[in-house]
């Protein structure tokens, strides 16, 4: 097909991400159904750039052609390209270009990626090509860049604390006029609870593949078969509609828990009481605000305790916020960085989950089945086991974005390079979040059926992660002794007789030769 000299003046190419799945996002919404086109594309370059877990790769093909679907059912003009399309050029510039051959346009319109490297792509395509690029700030979410540069400008540490009370202040969520609801911002001291015998626990709600999803589902076998992962069953929601249902199901049955066992851990639970949303947020089947609207609500019927709605809102409109604000502060150059400078490579069992240490096997093996973990997964087993073991920041940040469903670099980065590898010298995080056995036996009860024996500090039958801890502190003392957070630490090490702590580190050092 060629264009007509009579195709409306001034038209649009509106370019759809593959997370940015809302009829709200701002690319949409000053363009015109019958004179735009919308093109969304399936392309090799981003189901490649990391080797992505296959459900994560699944989920957002199936997720794309369900939002072109109705989009066309609401009379958008769309143009929807498929990975196995014979003529699929495998970028997104590259399929700009296939669609202005036979359809020119005055403009490209596209919403801020959430990946520097996809913006600086379209900056430089757009210059060669000498079109117009209209590149949109993301509204999804609250705070623009602009506003997370006011508030952090002049300030020495940029602590999530205080960015999350000017948010509370900013949406009013769990306000009381100009003050907190409960007179305290933060209820995180009553959110640590471990799993206790006897707890029901909700399973999030599983969406049966239609023939759309199987048809990806196929593709994905075909195409990424080599890919970590297990590709079925396959149950995330790939709609709007039963994304909202999903929230439904957690703000009714897993709520009211979330708070008290948020950091907890329990064998062979994969949820507990988490809302497994955060893929849904970060695709655009559900908005931030929506969903932190719908958990205060759960708050204000009585149907869900404070410090539940509490925390889980910290989480979104504190936490989420924050890292993206962090993340475009700091690119390009972030990911790269290495304050511990270390250059361990990532131990092959973080794809295959075959460690005895039960703890880093149920993380691994989750993450293989269900594209998911948690936070205290993430952050207090594989992030902290890779950190004590001086592993190269750089491949647990590729890891992590490739392996989970809802990792796109604006989070997992800041997650990973500041918060859980302490790579970026303090920036993000006041300490390395350094922990011996001791506390995933306290938030767990992996450590009860472990080969390795929790409460013997060294020796072959010890935990790895107690000799770890202290060879970690010794290894990078020059960079950590002046931490206020690890004085106690070290004067511990420091009271040590000098056999006792040799045991230490002889016995870290055979752990990570066995890496």
């Amino acid at each position: 097909m060629t264009a007509s000299d009579d195709q409306p003046a001034g038209r649009s190419l509106i370019l759809i991400l593959g997370d940015q799945l809302s009829r709200n996002i701002a690319a949409l919404k000053d363009a015109d159904p019958d004179r735009d086109i919308v093109l969304m594309a399936e392309v090799a370059e981003e189901a490649g750039y990391v080797r992505h877990h296959k459900k994560k790769i699944a989920f957002l093909f199936s997720a794309m052609r369900h939002f072109a679907k109705a989009l066309k059912e609401d009379g958008w003009q769309v143009h929807y390209v498929r990975l196995d399309d014979p003529d699929n050029t495998g970028s997104l510039t590259g399929e700009i270009d296939r669609l202005r051959e036979t359809h020119p346009v005055a403009r490209v319109v596209v919403t801020e990626p959430g990946e520097y490297r996809l913006k600086s792509a379209f900056e430089d395509w757009a210059e060669a090509a000498d079109i117009p690029l209209d590149m949109l700030q993301d509204s999804r979410f609250l705070c623009s860049h602009e506003r997370f540069g006011e508030w952090a400008e002049g300030r020495k540490q940029l602590r999530m604390e205080y960015f999350y009370r000017e948010m509370r202040r900013e949406t009013g969520l769990l306000m009381d006029g100009d003050e907190p609801e409960g007179g305290q911002w933060n209820f995180d001291h009553e959110n640590r609870k471990p799993a206790e015998d006897g707890l029901t626990l909700p399973e999030p709600p599983e969406t049966s593949p239609d023939e759309i999803t199987e048809e990806v589902l196929d593709l994905v076998e075909a195409q990424f078969g080599g890919n970590f992962g297990t590709l079925r069953p396959f149950w995330f929601a790939v709609t709007r509609e039963d994304a909202l249902a999903a929230l439904e199901r957690f703000a009714g049955e897993a709520l009211p828990n979330f708070g008290d066992y948020q950091d907890a851990m329990l064998e062979g639970e994969k949820f507990l009481y988490h809302s497994v949303l955060s893929q849904y947020i970060n695709a655009g089947l559900l908005e931030p605000l929506e969903v932190c609207r719908r958990v205060e609500r759960a708050y204000y019927e009585g149907d869900a305790p404070l410090n539940a709605a509490e925390g889980f809102i910290r989480q979104i409109i504190g936490w989420r916020e924050y890292v993206r604000g962090i993340y475009w502060r700091n690119m390009p150059g972030y990911t790269g960085k290495n304050f511990l400078e270390a250059t361990r490579p990532l131990p092959g069992f973080y794809w295959t989950a075959d460690t005895d240490m039960a703890c880093v096997a149920a993380a691994v093996s989750q993450t293989r089945d269900e594209a998911y973990a948690h936070h205290i997964q993430r952050l207090m087993v594989t992030g902290n086991f890779a950190m004590l073991a001086g592993v190269d920041p750089h491949q647990v940040h590729e890891w992590y974005l490739a392996v989970y469903a809802d990792a796109y670099e604006w989070v997992e980065a800041p997650n990973v390079i500041g918060m859980s590898q302490y790579a970026d010298g303090g920036l993000l995080g006041s300490k390395p979040y350094a922990a011996s056995g001791n506390y995933i036996n306290k938030m767990s009860d992996h450590c009860a059926g472990c080969r390795y024996s929790v409460t013997k500090k060294t020796g072959e039958e010890a935990c790895p992660f107690n000799p770890l801890y202290w060879d970690f502190l010794v290894r990078n003392r020059d960079k950590l002794r002046n931490n206020p957070r690890l004085k106690r630490a070290y004067s511990t090490w420091d009271r040590m007789s000098g056999p006792r702590q040799q045991e230490y580190l002889d016995s870290a050092q055979k752990v990570l030769d066995r890496l």
